[in-house]
């Protein structure tokens, strides 16, 4: 028991050495923020005990020569005066607030029972201030690249638009001017079947496969129709080219098997060397089972029928009216269906026999049904393709 403790009291040294050494080379190398978060995670609890005294000097030493080198970077950049600065401006204000916010929540800290005093200061008008300039500065960059016309440019735009929403919610309309930006950064992709088999598919199958209501698969850039919008100017296309569907013969296939195995049917007296019964020490008739062999003739037979779809997944830049891309895909389906039948005594089959034996021969799927049911697996084949391939304008 002593060994347990001595050990773990020799860890938990050990531990804290290497946490206070870690510390001290993150103040080292100037990562005072990294030295500020590891002192303040151990100062979460027992903060007033002696052993943690060394991270009550750490912070303190950290917080002093970040707040200094902020204050300094903070007063170079205002000297500049160029409005690209805004935001750093304003986000070093935000940052400087964030860390004494958080040294205040596990005030007060004592050394040998005395306070130690932080340097905190008030930075509120600052941040209104250059909230403020930055969210106006952004607000007229955002409206440049808005008017240009270009996707790649709406999109920038709405990357600013959504960070002054989120450091200054409500201001001006920029919630307008977001959707505004999304709408003319998007991509429209209109997706369509195309039958080059020369065979005829189901009309079902067709709309089924351009259902992407359920497929979820539009992005926040890229919407996907299945019929066409007169309204918009597609920028591509996606046409599911059916190449070729195969459709295989009907087929039955049995097999033959011989069942043979030895029962019990009834019982019989034991006979003596005279032929008469014989009996048992209490004079009681011996009786024994009557053991006998049976035969039957299994017949297990197996109805199938298959389809296969061989199509392309063509990706096309409507603009250029350019092939980008194109993936072939193979899907099938198989039909099955297995039963049985038999001749001759029933009691030489086992179970999986008499379970075939409850079901019967069924009619054979239409063509149309079978082109039909590989739809499903074709339908995931062609979501895969679509969810993973990330167009470009």
């Amino acid at each position: 028991m002593k060994r347990i403790l001595l050990f773990t009291v020799l860890v938990s040294v050990l531990v804290s050495c290497s946490a206070k050494k870690q510390i001290e080379q993150a103040i080292s190398h100037g990562n005072y923020d990294q030295a500020i978060s590891e002192a303040l995670r151990k100062l979460e609890h027992n903060k007033d005990k002696k052993r943690k005294q060394a991270y009550v000097v750490m912070l303190k030493d950290a917080y002093k020569k970040v707040l200094e080198e902020d204050l300094a970077r903070i007063a170079h950049l205002k000297q500049d005066g160029n409005p690209e600065l805004y935001k750093t401006i304003y986000e070093s204000y935000a940052d400087l607030e964030a860390r004494q916010n958080a040294i205040k929540r596990v005030m007060p800290l004592k050394i040998n029972g005395k306070n130690i005093n932080f340097t905190f200061r008030d930075y509120s008008e600052a941040l209104v201030d250059y909230r403020y300039k930055t969210s106006d500065f952004l607000m007229d960059k955002g409206l440049n690249l808005l008017d240009t016309e270009d996707k790649l440019n709406a999109r920038e735009a709405y990357s600013l638009f959504d960070y002054i929403d989120n450091i200054n919610p409500g201001f001006e309309n920029v919630k307008s001017l977001m959707h505004e930006a999304h709408e003319a950064g998007m991509d429209y992709v209109l997706v369509s079947v195309k039958n080059e088999t020369h065979q005829i598919i189901p009309e079902r199958l067709e709309a089924d496969l351009l259902n992407y209501n359920t497929y979820g698969l539009n992005q926040f850039w890229t919407t996907y129709h299945a019929t066409t919008d007169n309204s918009i100017n597609y920028d591509f296309a996606i046409e599911l080219q059916l190449k070729r569907i195969n459709i295989s013969p009907e087929r039955i296939n049995e097999r033959q098997l011989l069942r043979e195995k030895q029962i019990v049917d009834g019982w019989e007296y034991v006979l003596d060397d005279n032929g008469n019964v014989a009996k048992d020490s209490l004079g009681n008739d011996i009786k024994v089972d009557k053991i006998i062999n049976v035969r039957a003739r299994f017949f297990e037979v197996l109805q199938t029928k298959s389809s296969q779809v061989i199509a392309d997944v063509v990706y096309i830049d409507s603009k250029l009216n350019q092939i980008i891309d194109t993936y072939t895909i193979d899907s099938g389906f198989t039909f099955e269906n297995l039963f049985g039948h038999y001749r001759g005594d029933r009691r030489a089959l086992n179970r999986d026999d008499r379970n075939l034996l409850r079901r019967g021969e069924v009619h054979f799927p239409s063509d149309e049904q079978m082109v039909y049911d590989f739809g499903e697996d074709l339908k995931l084949k062609l979501k895969n393709i679509i969810s993973t391939y990330r167009l470009n304008s």
